[in-house]
């Protein structure tokens, strides 16, 4: 029996397109993504760069209000960005509007202190260049893509997300103060502090992470669902899911681990259709690793062949992606819950058409025996 499949998306933008027109075709796949049958629809929070998600809370609601059963979250909310009591409050707003509907995805992002963007000397790529297979499952060779980032442009934009000289609480605290803030057990120094609304819902956290890193820890130490972006980090994702489980304690909420992974894929009627679809995908990841963030999704027939050196830069998701018609698709994932052991599985399809993209989810939905 497969598992429940779920969908991520980042309200793209397509080059020559916009930000308005992005936001609308999220609301018509998530309704379509509820009627093929989709356990979830995941908002990813990204900032400054070409797609429509930076305010994950006000995008859910709208999504919330346009469908009926479908569960809908964040994956995730930045907390090195916000406070405990920011996201308990709208994410209580939206599961006391939505109730049983709403899902409170929270990442690391954002965790990191400003002396540590610091610009770095530039040094050479290291790519991945030594690459083994588990039951057809690539699993990449980590490398280090810092000395490919402009550090200082980094900081520059990513500061605006905070007031000057804030420092961001330890990732693990403020997880600790979103379950006591839920829990009705927070105190500031002497006092109760009670979030309304939010506390007493049935809102729980969902840890995302990629590496055995603390995100993974913090999620099997409080016995809270942990998501492993392989689609991201296709390098370190299993050894993430294997740090959570060996950590892993049962809580009030979890019994035992639950696993979630990511896969990025494009499916079409047939595969040279999907690869068509898919030509742009390393020319987005490129813009992705070298600058602060996402180009404008291109246009397939636009995109001239990467080089050599752009190639090697995101040789690790390329490979990495599941392209190709929907039973192709269907036995990458398949394979790949299997190597994971996954309960569940999102994927996270971009193509530079809204009808192309609508028809990969249509055809995995319906190959996965989400729909007749």
């Amino acid at each position: 029996m497969n598992v429940p499949l779920s969908v991520l998306d980042l309200a793209p933008i397509s080059a020559g397109s916009d930000a308005a027109t992005a936001l609308r075709n999220t609301i018509k796949l998530a309704q379509r993504a509820e009627a093929w049958g989709f356990r979830r629809y995941w908002v990813a929070e990204h900032h400054f760069v070409a797609v429509a998600s930076a305010a994950p809370a006000v995008l859910i609601g709208q999504i919330a209000a346009a469908t009926n059963t479908i569960r809908v979250g964040a994956a995730a909310v930045q907390l090195g960005y916000t406070t405990a009591i920011a996201v308990v409050e709208s994410f209580g707003m939206l599961e006391a509007f939505y109730p049983g509907r709403i899902d409170l995805g929270v990442g690391r992002s954002g965790q990191r202190r400003a002396e540590q963007h610091k610009p770095k000397t530039p040094r050479e790529p290291r790519p991945p260049r030594v690459w083994h297979e588990v039951d057809g499952v690539v699993i990449p060779t980590p490398f280090d893509l810092r000395g490919m980032l402009d550090l200082e442009q980094l900081q520059a934009t990513m500061g605006l997300l905070q007031q000057p000289e804030a420092v961001s609480p330890d990732f693990a605290e403020q997880v600790d103060d979103i379950l006591a803030l839920l829990d009705g057990t927070y105190r500031s120094g002497k006092f109760d502090v009670h979030a309304v609304p939010g506390e007493g819902s049935s809102l729980r956290p969902w840890v995302f992470g990629s590496t055995r890193g603390q995100s993974a820890r913090v999620a099997g130490a409080r016995g809270l669902p942990f998501v492993a972006s392989y689609h991201i980090t296709p390098a370190t994702a299993l050894e993430a899911i294997e740090a959570y489980r060996d950590t892993f304690v049962p809580s009030a909420a979890l019994q035992r681990p639950y696993v979630v992974v990511s896969a990025d894929i494009v499916v079409a009627d047939d595969t040279a259709t999907a690869k068509g679809l898919a030509a742009g995908y390393g020319h987005w990841v490129y813009s992705i690793r070298t600058g602060v963030g996402a180009m404008p999704y291109p246009k397939p027939g636009e995109c001239p062949p990467l080089t050599e050196d752009q190639l090697d830069l995101v040789k690790d998701r390329v490979a990495t992606q599941f392209v190709g018609t929907a039973g192709d698709v269907a036995e990458r994932l398949a394979a790949l819950q299997r190597v994971t052991g996954a309960d569940e599985l999102v994927i996270t399809s971009v193509t530079h058409r809204h009808e192309d993209r609508l028809r990969s989810h249509q055809l995995i939905a319906r190959e996965w025996g989400l729909t007749a």
